[in-house]
């Protein structure tokens, strides 16, 4: 495999680049010997801190070559250069670091650092070809190492130039270059993704199915990196690995305790196996932001009475255990269960667990999270069940766009045949994979075992910098100017440090990032607003950042004036910041590894400018030309802070908050399983219902409004008396959406009519006989 070398630089930290003397004359001669005659490239870099910064902000060196004389040569050098191999081998541990040494040669050097390194150079004892050729091989070395199993044979079969009489069809790319739509693809791509897209007749990379070969040692390696006894890859995104995990362990009729906060995937996964849900409550604080099921509820007497009041488990089957339990961890606004808290309570009346950690896959690698994700350390007994993680490794961590992971630790007596579960994995794989995905998945792991604990470690101290940066610029404006406002953080507003209870924004933030007590939720420091918050239970992700904006409290109350966060998001999104998730007075924002200080300063810079443009009331033709040019007579002539005042006394006037709570503390009566309800819809045995007369009917889907974005009615449920807070809540939707074109909220099961220029919601409902 070529090394590629011009690509993996080679960083020479010395002061003597410059000097008029001997080392300076043969520095620069070893640095146009790699150049010239080794096809390297070089990164000079004149002091130690220099080449700490450098160190910090990317990771492609070939190798490193630090002079150990700096302090005697520079007597401005703080950095001692023991300190400065620590720091780079912290970050990179395992690029070739050589020391270029002087006529001290050993005798100053600490064991300590020896051990360190990869080898020394003097700087006047060998020829300068001698020394270009050492760190070149000690380059080639390494970059050989640094590519993972299957990714490696992958870059070594695309570099084989072999012609190909197999598929995909455009072989290596040429079928594109016969048009120009797809030349144009080709130039966009480039060569090498066409090269690697490959076929399954490859017999060099394994089989995906089979989990042999390369591919199989890679998932194997996956397995090792996230705890886990057995561990799949899955290209077709998380909402197909929790289809694979229920499909092999569900059947008909066998009860699912649920978990009503989780994916749409998994109530799908209740139509496919038929399986009977029982359900778990979560939470919500008087913002609406959803917070944990109770422990109380994992207990084996609640998980009974759960069952002995469903209407849809026969008599004769509520004698029989739950076979699989589904957690959402963490929740969409960031809050992580102690895993072991609950694997303690659901060990008991369960026959399998499956955390659902789709945006979760980092946790493993960093201290703050321990104890809270499903793959945690911990000894096996006899009765424990297996337990199941679905993560969506593209989400947070570095896999291509659907490319997921399934981890499986095995239970006590209960231990996963791969064979039976292969059964389920087939039935929704392809034979004919993606092998950029597959990469792209076993690259994500490496990165994680090489120096996920670094990478983690520094995003979320950025996150708690942005934190408190958000914290300090509202307390900023407010000095200047009492009364003044700015956004603010769903966050504890003080933390105990150093025995006493400090300001956030005060803290270090290398003591908040790498202690979980900090994040941990209690009932004595109550910020998070659930009161009855168990003891060491839950704890909020540092990276996700939920934003609040005016006009809501955190005891549930309304002020005169307020931002609604809609107006705030659709904003943003004009500038190219786009939220992950908007509430009515709060948005989420994710902290993750592609997050880069840049990206803050944005963030903040766009957000002043929004405070800027409300406080002047800017005309909202300047602020949302799109939007009023789609309906100039609703908004012409209205200013921004007119804007979202009309809209929060709106909120205000319909008390839309208490509305969806109360919405959602309801479990209407279900009159058939998911999976029939689903059956009426392929007979076409529905019609739909406009949402003024749907009381007394059964929709045939589920309906999930965003906000929150969870099931609010799953198909086969009935809008009758008991229900009515839904329908109150989903007619305040739509008349909010007549009131203020443009703002449609997605309700996943909702269609839209439109009759005279206002819309009506409408939903699939079973047929009446």
């Amino acid at each position: 495999m070529d090394s590629n070398s011009v690509s993996w630089p080679v960083l020479i930290v010395s002061g003597q680049f410059n000097a008029e003397n001997d080392e300076g004359f043969r520095l620069r001669e070893l640095e146009r010997e790699l150049v010239d005659n080794h096809r390297c490239s070089v990164i000079p870099s004149l002091s130690y801190e220099d080449a700490d910064e450098i160190c910090r902000s990317r990771a492609d060196f070939g190798c490193v070559i630090v002079d150990w004389d700096i302090p005697a040569e520079l007597p401005g050098e703080r950095m001692r250069p023991a300190g400065f191999v620590e720091l780079v081998r912290a970050r990179h541990r395992h690029v070739p670091v050589l020391l270029l040494t002087g006529s001290a040669g050993l005798k100053d050097i600490p064991a300590g650092t020896l051990a360190r390194i990869d080898g020394c150079l003097w700087k006047t004892a060998d020829t300068i070809r001698f020394l270009a050729g050492r760190i070149r091989m000690h380059l080639d070395e390494y970059v050989q190492s640094v590519y993972p199993v299957f990714f490696g044979e992958l870059v070594k079969y695309a570099r084989e130039y072999k012609y190909a009489w197999h598929t995909p069809g455009h072989m290596g790319g040429e079928g594109f270059l016969r048009s120009p739509a797809g030349t144009a693809m080709f130039k966009f791509y480039g060569e090498n993704v066409f090269r690697a897209d490959l076929s399954i007749s490859v017999p060099e990379l394994g089989s995906l199915l089979d989990h042999s070969g390369v591919t199989g040692e890679a998932e194997r390696n996956s397995a090792a990196a996230f705890g886990a006894d057995h561990t799949y890859y899955v290209l077709n995104g998380t909402s197909t690995a929790n289809q694979i995990i229920w499909r092999s362990r569900l059947t008909g009729g066998e009860i699912a305790f649920v978990d009503r906060n989780c994916h749409k995937s998994l109530n799908y996964a209740m139509v496919i196996t038929g399986a009977v849900p029982v359900y778990m409550i979560p939470r919500r604080n008087r913002r609406g932001i959803i917070g944990p099921v109770r422990l109380s509820e994992f207990s084996p007497a609640s998980v009974r009475k759960k069952i002995g009041a469903s209407r849809l488990v026969p008599r004769d089957r509520r004698r029989e255990g739950v076979a699989m339990s589904a957690l959402t961890n963490s929740t969409y606004d960031g809050l992580c269960y102690n895993v072991t808290n609950i694997k303690k309570q659901l060990e008991k009346s369960v026959g399998a667990l499956h955390f659902d950690e789709a945006w979760y896959a980092y946790a493993r690698f960093h201290p703050v999270y321990k104890d809270h994700y499903g793959m945690t350390e911990g000894s096996v007994e006899a009765d424990h069940p297996p337990i199941f993680c679905s993560h969506s490794t593209h989400k947070l961590l570095t896999a291509f766009s659907q490319a997921s992971m399934i981890h499986i630790k095995d239970g006590g007596r209960d231990r996963i045949d791969p064979d039976i579960f292969n059964e389920s994995y087939m039935m929704h794989g392809s034979t004919s994979p993606q092998y950029g995905m597959i990469a792209s998945l076993d690259v994500a792991t490496r990165m994680m075992q090489d120096n996920g604990d670094i990478m983690m470690g520094d995003i979320i101290r950025e996150a708690v910098r942005l934190r408190q940066k958000v914290v300090g610029i509202g307390k900023e404006l407010r000095r200047k100017k009492k009364g003044d406002w700015f956004f603010g953080m769903w966050q504890p507003a003080k933390v105990r440090h150093k025995g006493k209870m400090a300001l956030f924004e005060d803290v270090d933030p290398d003591y908040l990032a790498g202690r979980q007590e900090p994040w941990v939720l209690t009932r004595s420091n109550n910020w998070h607003g659930f009161d009855d918050i168990e003891p060491n239970y839950v704890m909020l992700d540092p990276i996700k950042l939920t934003f609040t904006t005016p006009g809501l409290d955190d005891k549930g109350r309304m002020a005169a004036r307020g931002i609604p966060a809609a107006v705030v998001t659709n904003f943003l999104i004009d500038r190219g910041i786009v939220c992950e998730k908007t509430d009515y007075y709060s948005f989420l924002l994710l902290n993750s590894l592609g997050t880069t200080e840049a990206k803050q300063g944005t963030l903040l810079a766009e957000m002043l400018r929004f405070k800027e443009l409300y406080d002047a009331d800017a005309p909202l033709a300047e602020v949302f030309p799109e939007l009023v040019e789609a309906w100039p007579g609703r908004y012409d002539g209205i200013g921004l802070a007119g804007h979202c005042q009309a809209m929060h006394e709106y909120f205000r006037r319909h008390a839309i908050l208490d509305a969806m709570q109360a919405a959602f503390e309801v479990i209407p009566d279900p009159v058939m399983k998911p999976t029939e309800a689903y059956h009426q819809v392929v007979a076409g045995n529905v019609e739909y219902v406009e949402l003024k007369e749907m009381m007394g009917r059964v929709p045939a889907v589920m309906m999930v409004p965003y906000p929150p974005g969870i099931p609010i009615m799953m198909g086969g449920e009935v809008m009758n008396r008991k229900a009515a807070p839904i329908h109150k809540y989903l007619r305040l939707r739509q008349d909010f959406e007549n009131e203020f074109p443009g703002y449609e909220g997605d309700i996943h099961g909702v269609e839209r009519d439109e009759r005279d220029g206002q819309k009506f919601f409408r939903t699939l409902c079973v047929r009446e006989a």
